[in-house]
């Protein structure tokens, strides 16, 4: 066991400041892509090797107590207690996006990129905020219900950019509600930094086969 002082939270506390930052991640990359201007699947490239590099790093710092230190010190604030020891949620997020950028279209890629800036950090604070009625190990019928609507309605703004509203984009929006949540809910078995993009991507790619929007 690697001995260090630092203090971390649990994934039980609220943790604003890890919310903050997931969210500020998520951004900082969409943003990152749109003024480089690079293609999507090239992107994806950059994303999967850097998670790579990422993944192998966080490897050698859970076994080195002279790197583990210096890291917990500097990045502590956003990490988990589970993470101490164990690989940060940071390579996860970087290869679900990558990933999602690198096997679906460039538009759906965005919006499960989306879901999980907005939707994974406002369903664990309205889980751990309200969640009484749990649906699995540290999932809420509370906090689904808030990741449902949340890509619900981050669908219906992203979508308008294509096409008037109309029924099929609240209906499209509606489905993607659902496949938003389940993506969350599927964390139980991987991070929920990779399912969210990855598995969003998947069912957002087969709803845009039987109700095309982009």
């Amino acid at each position: 066991m690697i001995a260090d002082s630092t203090k971390l939270h649990k994934r039980s506390d609220l943790h604003l400041l890890r919310k903050l930052w997931h969210t500020v991640s998520g951004l900082s990359m969409l943003y990152a892509y749109y003024a480089s201007g690079v293609d999507a699947k090239l992107a994806g490239k950059y994303l999967v090797i850097f998670a790579i590099v990422a993944y192998t790093f966080e490897k050698m710092r859970v076994r080195s107590g002279a790197l583990n230190g210096p890291v917990m010190r500097v990045m502590g604030p956003f990490m988990r207690e589970s993470e101490r020891e164990n690989v940060s949620g940071l390579p996860f997020f970087v290869m679900g996006v990558g990933l999602s950028f690198l096997l679906f279209e460039e538009e759906i890629a965005i919006l499960s990129l989306y879901f999980l800036t907005f939707s994974d950090p406002l369903s664990s604070l309205v889980g751990i905020l309200y969640g009484k009625d749990k649906i699995m190990p540290n999932k809420s019928l509370q906090g689904s219900a808030a990741g449902f609507i949340c890509c619900f309605f981050v669908t219906l703004i992203y979508g308008i950019n294509f096409l008037e509203p109309n029924i099929n984009l609240i209906i499209f929006a509606v489905f993607a509600g659902i496949i938003g949540s389940v993506s969350e809910l599927c964390s139980v078995v991987v991070d929920d930094n990779f399912t969210i993009p990855f598995v969003s991507g998947l069912g957002l790619t087969l709803l845009n086969f039987f109700i095309p929007i982009f």
